[in-house]
């Protein structure tokens, strides 16, 4: 997924580059020895036959198909960027700085535990475009925080028309999805309310503070540390969204755009049925795409290992039958490895001409 979690702060020593690098190959080692197990898995319980069998019979077409989802996935996060500083005519950010952006974002996101390390990467990509570290802040916590709201719309407007298929369906182990639902829910509402009331939200952050360090489970140090930078990220960002928030206008197409850019995401599992011969209807896969997702997300480790293809078989067991491990081999290819490796060469993109995306727009408009 393309954006990350809390920020860091951004130093010019690069120390943050530094840290983000060796996660991030800890992560692949991790990773590969993942891909490893799973091979051994499918040799040692005799699936090796039906899993080459399986991926023999794939139709290249709906996997070109897919592939050429996720480039839209992708070229609408980019767009959402856009949309976000085309109205402002200082901003020195162009096309290829926000590919940039996005591509590091998805880079660093896939391959650091729960995407934390997607945020600072793309806020000191941002900073290197020109930007300050304020308005790079600003415009990556309205992102953040429009990218996560459109992952519950989008659940919730899944849910509406198929919920009695999840519960005939999965019973009550539905229910497990529920709680990811409600869990999402909560956390937009808790970033709402610290950007909208940083004051009642950092004073009841000290408050918490002071009662741990009454009980002793923190000691004055570890207290005045952690108090320091809880006041500091609330109104931090706060202050972030608020001024990239300040005309709702775009900030409502940036919306309608994520959602349009998940729905690609969440068909991909549809359309890699298609690859292998399988009857499957879009929209009960766009319900299943939303749920993996919020179970994926929730898992503290690169890529949501485990949670993935633990939600994968349990989602699309039925609709693979004898081909789910060759559809999940696909699916992982397409819609983690390929964008991992694709967004390297991407991250080194930068805008050589010096016109703004606002001064484009107006040169395209005369």
């Amino acid at each position: 997924m393309a954006q990350g979690k809390p920020k860091m702060q951004v130093q010019a020593t690069g120390a943050p580059k530094r840290e983000g690098m060796g996660s991030v190959r800890k992560s692949a080692m991790f990773l590969g020895c993942v891909a490893l197990a799973y091979m051994l898995y499918v040799v040692l319980s005799g699936q090796w036959g039906v899993f080459w069998a399986s991926l023999a019979g794939v139709d290249r077409t709906w996997v070109i198909v897919s592939l050429l989802c996720y480039v839209a996935y992708y070229l609408l996060g980019v767009l959402a960027y856009a949309i976000a500083v085309v109205a402002d005519p200082t901003s020195p950010l162009g096309i290829c700085d926000l590919m940039s952006v996005e591509a590091t974002g998805i880079f660093f996101s896939n391959l650091t535990p729960n995407g934390t390390g997607g945020a600072p990467a793309q806020i000191l990509r941002l900073t290197r475009s020109g930007l300050s570290v304020g308005a790079a802040g600003a415009l990556q916590y309205t992102r953040f925080i429009i990218y996560e709201a459109g992952e519950g719309i989008f659940a919730a407007l899944m849910l509406i028309p198929r919920l009695g298929y999840f519960i005939h369906t999965y019973g009550n182990v539905f229910l497990v999805g529920a709680l990811l639902f409600g869990a999402k829910v909560v956390e937009v509402t808790s970033l709402l309310l610290v950007c909208l009331l940083p004051k009642q939200v950092s004073a009841l952050g000290g408050w918490g503070l002071r009662l741990l360090r009454r009980w002793n489970l923190v000691g004055e140090e570890r207290y005045q540390r952690w108090s320091h930078t809880v006041n500091e990220q609330i109104y931090e960002f706060s202050n972030g969204f608020k001024a990239g928030a300040r005309n709702w206008r775009l900030m409502l197409l940036t919306l309608g755009v994520t959602l349009v850019q998940l729905g690609f995401q969440y068909a991909l599992p549809w359309v890699v049925l298609r690859a292998f011969g399988k009857p499957a209807d879009l929209l009960t896969c766009l319900a299943c795409g939303s749920m993996l997702e919020l179970l994926t997300s929730a898992i503290p480790l690169p890529g949501g290992t485990f949670g993935a293809e633990g939600g994968f078989a349990f989602l699309f067991g039925s609709m693979f039958g004898s081909a789910l491990s060759a559809g999940y081999v696909v699916w992982r290819f397409v819609e983690y490895i390929l964008p991992v490796l694709a967004a390297v060469p991407l991250m080194g993109l930068r805008t050589r001409s010096g016109l703004s995306i606002h001064a484009r727009l107006r040169r395209m408009r005369r």
